[in-house]
């Protein structure tokens, strides 16, 4: 089989981070590294920190100006971040600055996690708001100084 985009990627040489992952046609996808990848420690999003700022994420930005043009907010499979798909009606500058304003909602949430009932979510038991929290600040850093030239992966 042909071998994917995202798995071209070198992760060794991969860090925290928001990238541009791909360009298909009118769909930019980016690549936000919250934990670098195969990292000694093991230090991977928890189920329930992800869970919840994938709620909170989700939310925020399509309660946005740009809600029509936000295709999809998910976590990665292996735990060291999310998938953020747009409409390229929206510019790299706008959704590194969406994703800094979303970040910041993330580490200054307080109250009921939205969608978070059992009749609105399929596990519903599992969240970690101070955990998604913890993350948002930490990645709040990360990102403040980020700039679009930083947004290409390293070769």
């Amino acid at each position: 089989m042909k071998r994917i985009a995202s798995f071209s990627v070198n992760h060794d040489k991969l860090e925290k981070g928001m990238y541009i992952s791909r360009i298909d046609g009118d769909i930019v996808t980016y690549d936000i590294r919250m934990k670098k990848p195969n990292n000694p420690e093991n230090d991977y999003l928890e189920n329930g920190t992800m869970h919840t700022f994938e709620h909170l994420f989700a939310t925020y930005v399509r309660n946005t100006k740009f809600a029509n043009d936000i295709i999809y907010v998910g976590p990665m499979g292996c735990r060291t971040g999310f998938y953020f798909l747009v409409r390229d009606k929206i510019s790299h500058k706008e959704a590194l600055s969406l994703i800094q304003e979303t970040f910041n909602f993330i580490k200054d949430f307080e109250g009921e996690i939205p969608g978070a009932k059992k009749e609105e979510c399929g596990n519903y038991k599992e969240h970690n708001l101070q955990g998604a929290k913890s993350t948002a600040k930490e990645m709040s850093e990360v990102l403040k100084n980020w700039t679009e030239e930083k947004m290409t992966y390293e070769k």
